[in-house]
């Protein structure tokens, strides 16, 4: 099949994982990136080519380099090259979006997108007292994108809910009260798929952990295991203190067949679809589906002309079950498929703000290896607050790449529209979600979201014993309650 010459190509592709138990020699945040990216210009067998890079995007990580973008530009002789740095809060599947729409529109011939993070670094410097030290980096890039608002409600962080953690769980308990499973069933299914992540992070080499708990050491709090937010034990949730990069090389059709890039090494991407309106959690009408991931899905399919039924790998944002559960539902996605193909964010490792790159890196290389001819992608940016689903193929797109921006359609339904939230409510109120937050060093406190007589929402925690006991025994979902200046009466 001829293949217009603007039409964007993944050629390259480079992944970097350490384990140094010593912080002194572990890689910082930008070695890693230039690690993955010089992995990317061998993995095209023509590394001349980072020389030409026209632009340089990357997310922000738990690091404190200011254009980070323009360190890589200048290592790999790109000093012509466009800079971009996205502040957390930015899909990074916009950063590879942008990159293909400007590909594909003419603009520019090539692009880099790399991130990493180095959490395992900065927690073994915290543990044996040690500095992560960085290297000074303080010029500003050529762009710099920003959320348009907060990803938290005040009303959040106010009841304890400074993690995200606690926030899926609320979602997590909507979702179950909604299918009717009761507590021991429904923690039952999360712990068996999490089991089943884990069997598939033992064959991605490129996965942090690759041990295979079983399904009851998933599922059960110990001494290993902490509850973290009821019903997520830590194995549930995303491992973020993990040393990983990834870069992915684009470029034109026309780019890579001058330069002589094996025609079989090609991906192509097909489509992209992503929903940047923003709605705290707080303040969502519906707590078990997500309208920008419902409508971005659905764009994403049609603009490539396929049915879900056609997609032969899958991998959804995995920080928590529930967004899992909620991509799938999204997409149509029905049971007995594999919803990751890395192992997910708590196995393969969920390098803070950069996962959706090691995820796309490791569709590119099952695709080209002959495991299946597309892949399907989801991406989560907040408390799942934006939505983004990409599409891949070995097989050329049969309209060109498509990039679809459903933002204003989203914000134009009746169902993603905010509901007020109040603080320190006094009165009833039924449960709309909840959750028991487990914090090391600290009591766990019972949080609960309220729908109000008044149409309004509101949080409320309490810390009776009862309450928190109850709330991991009993469905509280549903439940009337009086609430007494932002307390739960027990």
């Amino acid at each position: 099949m001829s293949v217009d010459p603007c039409t964007p190509v993944l050629v390259g592709l480079g992944v970097a994982m350490r384990r140094e138990e010593d912080p002194a020699i572990a890689v910082e945040p930008i070695d890693l990136m230039l690690e993955a990216v010089r992995c990317a210009g061998e993995d095209c067998s023509t590394p001349a080519l980072l020389a030409d890079i026209d632009t340089i995007a990357v997310p922000r990580g738990r690091w404190r380099y200011r254009n980070p973008a323009g360190e890589i530009a200048r290592a790999i002789g790109a000093l012509h090259a466009k800079t971009i740095v996205s502040s957390v809060g930015v899909l990074q599947q916009s950063l590879i979006a942008t990159a293909c729409a400007d590909i594909a529109q003419g603009r520019i011939e090539s692009a880099l997108v790399t991130g990493a993070d180095a959490g395992y670094r900065l927690l073994r410097a915290k543990l044996t007292a040690n500095e992560a030290v960085e290297r000074d980096q303080d010029d500003d890039p050529d762009m710099r994108l920003e959320p348009a608002a907060e990803l938290r409600h005040p009303a959040e962080l106010a009841a304890g809910l400074t993690m995200p953690v606690g926030l899926y769980a609320i979602l997590e308990s909507a979702r179950r009260a909604a299918a009717g499973l009761d507590i021991d069933a429904h923690r039952d299914r999360l712990a068996t798929r999490s089991a089943r992540f884990a069997e598939i992070a033992a064959n991605n080499p490129h996965a942090w952990n690759r041990q295979q708990p079983s399904i009851a050491e998933v599922r059960n709090a110990g001494p290993r295991n902490p509850m973290q937010a009821f019903p997520y034990t830590r194995a549930q949730c995303s491992t973020w203190n993990v040393d990983q990069a990834a870069a992915l090389l684009l470029c034109s059709a026309r780019r890579a067949e001058a330069l002589g890039i094996d025609r079989a090494r090609w991906i192509f991407p097909v489509a992209s679809a992503e929903s940047n309106h923003m709605v705290p959690l707080s303040a969502r009408r519906d707590l078990t589906r997500s309208p920008g991931a419902d409508t971005s899905a659905a764009a994403v399919l049609a603009a490539a002309g396929t049915a879900i039924d056609e997609i032969d790998l899958v991998d959804l944002y995995s920080c928590f079950p529930v967004a899992v559960d909620m991509a799938a539902d999204a997409a149509g996605l029905g049971a007995g498929i594999d919803l990751t193909i890395t192992g997910g964010m708590a196995f393969a490792g969920g390098p803070y703000n950069n996962y959706f790159f090691q995820a796309t890196a490791r569709a590119a290389e099952l695709l080209r290896a002959g495991v299946g001819r597309t892949a399907l992608l989801s991406c989560v940016s907040g408390i799942l607050t934006k939505q983004a689903f990409a599409l891949w193929s070995i097989d050329p797109p049969k309209h060109g790449f498509v990039r679809r921006d459903v933002t204003a359609e989203v914000a134009g339904m009746a169902s993603a529209q905010p509901l007020p939230v109040v603080q320190d409510y006094s009165g009833p109120g039924v449960i709309a979600g909840c959750t028991v937050l487990h914090t090391r060093g600290a009591a766990p406190i019972a949080v609960a979201l309220l729908d109000t007589p008044a149409g309004e929402r509101a949080l409320a925690v309490s810390d009776e014993a009862t309450v928190l006991a109850g709330m991991e025994l009993d469905e509280w979902v549903g439940r009337r309650v009086e609430v007494s200046g932002g307390r739960l009466l027990a």
